[in-house]
């Protein structure tokens, strides 16, 4: 931009009713449509401006609604599936009930869990199954469910297919307050997507909290 027009701009910051008071002036401006690149009317090119922002409006508009829409389907299937843990008569259930419906509900293609420290009668159930001290360690030292790409992790071999799981998602299970984890609960998948390093966890989080809950009667 050179020194005259730099003045130019300057002066006609510093002057906003300059064309309400050369209104003759408007009609002789001219600047080039950033959609046909043809020469049109600086009122023309304000009309051009004011679309383009009603449209990303509208598309950010869209995108809310799409993203509420999506929340409300996820908020109804943790309904219904904490409803289903509710319903259990039997605490022996609730492990089989817990993981089949976040496979149903929530189309996880693989679920499973561990529980440590369990009661005398339940030593011998299937999610009482021996977890490592290791795994032990890195459960407790979750603050939020970890999400990511499955690198052999110990907890990826109690899945029904572990050779197919290329993300995994893991939410430790604790009482409220408590530092310590009474197990974990496990999600894998074939798509490396799905439980990525980037995604929200919120959900995950509520996952974890029901379920911690719920298998609670189960400990010793």
């Amino acid at each position: 931009m050179s020194l005259e027009s730099t003045a130019v701009a300057a002066y006609l910051a510093s002057h906003p009713d300059f064309f309400e008071e050369h209104s003759e002036l408007l009609a002789a401006v001219k600047l080039t449509s950033g959609f046909s690149g043809r020469a049109i009317s600086l009122q023309e090119r304000q009309m051009e401006v004011l679309r383009e922002k009603h449209k990303a409006l509208e598309l950010k508009l869209a995108a809310l609604m799409r993203n509420g829409h999506e929340n409300d389907q996820i908020a109804e299937k943790f309904h219904q599936w904490t409803c289903s843990l509710l319903a259990s008569r039997h605490d022996t259930e609730l492990p089989r009930i817990l993981v089949d419906g976040l496979r149903q509900r929530f189309d996880v293609p693989q679920a499973t869990l561990r529980l440590w420290s369990v009661a005398a009668p339940h030593a011998q159930a299937w999610f009482a199954k021996p977890a490592s001290d290791d795994i032990r360690i890195f459960a407790n030292g979750l603050d939020a469910p970890f999400c990511g790409p499955n690198n052999d992790f110990e907890a990826a071999s109690w899945l029904d297919e572990p050779a197919a799981v290329k993300s995994i998602a893991m939410l430790p299970l604790r009482a409220p307050g408590a530092q310590q984890s009474f197990g974990l609960l496990v999600l894998g998948s074939p798509d490396a997507q799905r439980f990525s390093e980037t995604m929200s966890t919120d959900f995950l989080v509520r996952f974890a909290g029901t379920a911690s809950a719920a298998l609670g009667s189960l400990l010793g």
